[in-house]
């Protein structure tokens, strides 16, 4: 059997930490293209962690020293669940608009287009963000 998500039926979640330092989104994105294998939601769901690891390592204590965060994929027959854990910060996940000439503030956005739903939960002390991505029956499986 494949490690990578085998048919339109199974249920799978894999579950990984990650030191938290930029190079490992990097990482991240390669632990979702091992779990989906083939499908064609791959670059949806790469972008979907990578920008869901990188709000972790930039505003939350997860990207001090020492720090890490999580990453959780679930996928059943028609959704995959991808959640990012976070070791908390003073700030909660949101939209909000940018400027012109900003540099952020676009990632939730974008994560906003290509789930059919996204949200937050937990406090200061963790908190995990968690998108829910639609899977086609179409796509091959390894």
């Amino acid at each position: 059997m494949s490690p990578a998500l085998n048919g339109h039926t199974e249920i799978h979640k894999w579950c990984r930490n990650f030191p938290g330092t930029r190079d490992q989104v990097r990482e991240a994105r390669q632990f979702v293209s091992t779990y989906l294998g083939e499908r064609p939601e791959i670059d949806a769901a790469q972008l979907i962690v990578s920008e869901l690891a990188s709000n972790a390592i930039r505003h939350t204590r997860s990207g001090f020293p020492g720090g890490h965060f999580g990453v959780t994929l679930h996928a059943g027959s028609t959704l995959l669940i991808v959640a990012v854990l976070d070791e908390g910060g003073h700030f909660v996940p949101r939209l909000r608009e940018a400027a012109d000439e900003d540099l952020g503030g676009r990632g939730l956005h974008l994560v906003e287009i290509f789930t059919v739903r996204w949200g937050v939960y937990g406090d200061a002390a963790g908190r995990t963000v968690w998108a829910l991505l639609p899977l086609t029956s179409s796509g091959p499986v390894p």
